[in-house]
């Protein structure tokens, strides 16, 4: 393990699965504060929309015993952390008899390949841009071009996706406004579906990235700032390497670190924001699903999709803390 210790990571596991425990337990707890009943109201629905419920007082207190909410709450909270645990999110309540798991499943693709591509693009953009402005050998042009990739940054992404789908699907017509591919595709790993998933799925990406680069650049600014004075740098001008290295090798390597820090907690953030993407570009994914939850008031299926959320990104975090000693070599968690 090399300069990990048994210590360290026991206590890294420790606090990976405190982390799962505390939000699991608030995910299970925000729900039931709002006021209203859920299966009253998903009653109250089908009513409004014309449907003929007979019987309706025994419907609701059936689906209340099969869903276990005429229980004690704690006697829920117990279930559904032994649920939890499990891996066994149940039936949703708005969609029965579907599975929450099912549901996710169909859905879970289309986030994390957005969510991907769109982290992956402003992360390695955003710092790319952040070390350059730092650079004092970055041509003065280029500086000036630089500062416009932050423009965007204290606009919310969903903003950015209303004009960039104003501008680009109905202005001009060149991405489509809704959907995730071309209707008639069957899904298949053929050229044909590829380019339509890409091209449905480039207007949401591209209002993440543009929202995400600013914050990337300026924590990348600001470390490679600190790097430009350090002995490492001045030895390797010293020495005559090129620009390039020393820029790539020595500065970025060394600023980077907490840019990688920041990668897994901006999964959590990208997760966040991408709810309101989906949902303006009517993209399947997990967030317009977890909408469909909020909307219909759908405990388990909000439990569900927000529990997988929450451990993806207490993963990463431990991931990374955990291969900090490869990233860079002068981390040691050994006692001296």
């Amino acid at each position: 393990m090399g300069a990990l210790t048994i210590g360290y990571i026991l206590r890294r596991v420790g606090m990976f699965l405190l982390t799962i425990w505390l939000g699991t337990t608030l995910i299970f707890l925000i729900p039931r504060l709002a006021p209203g009943d859920p299966v009253q109201a998903m009653m109250g629905r089908m009513m409004t929309e014309g449907s003929n419920v007979e019987n309706a007082d025994q419907i609701i207190e059936s689906y209340r015993e099969r869903f276990g909410l005429n229980q004690p709450v704690y006697i829920q909270y117990i279930k559904y952390l032994y649920n939890s645990a499990t891996f066994n999110t149940g039936y949703s309540l708005a969609f029965f008899p579907s599975r929450v798991d099912d549901m996710i499943a169909r859905s879970m693709p289309w986030t994390l390949g957005m969510l991907f591509v769109a982290l992956l693009l402003s992360f390695f953009i955003g710092n790319a841009v952040g070390a350059l402005l730092a650079w004092q050998r970055t041509p003065k042009p280029v500086r000036w071009l630089l500062p416009a990739t932050l423009v965007f940054t204290s606009i919310p992404a969903y903003m950015i996706g209303i004009m960039l789908l104003f501008l680009f699907a109905f202005k001009l017509d060149w991405f489509p406004y809704a959907g995730n591919f071309a209707r008639g595709l069957t899904p298949a790993w053929n050229l044909t579906f590829l380019g339509s998933v890409i091209k449905h799925g480039s207007l949401p990406v591209l209002s993440i990235i543009l929202v995400s680069i600013g914050s990337w650049a300026l924590g990348m600014r600001g470390m490679m700032i600190t790097t430009e004075g350090e002995d490492y740098m001045i030895l390797a001008d010293a020495k005559g390497l090129t620009p390039s290295r020393i820029f790539w090798r020595y500065g970025i390597r060394n600023a980077i670190l907490p840019q990688v820090t920041a990668f897994g907690v901006a999964l959590g953030a990208l997760a966040g924001g991408a709810v309101l993407v989906e949902i303006i570009f009517t993209y399947p994914g997990v967030g317009n699903l977890l909408y469909q939850g909020i909307l219909n008031s759908d405990f388990t299926l909000i439990q569900g999709i927000v529990f997988y959320v929450i451990v993806g990104v207490a993963l990463a975090v431990l991931v990374l803390d955990l291969i900090y000693p490869l990233i860079d070599p002068r981390i040691n968690y050994q006692r001296s």
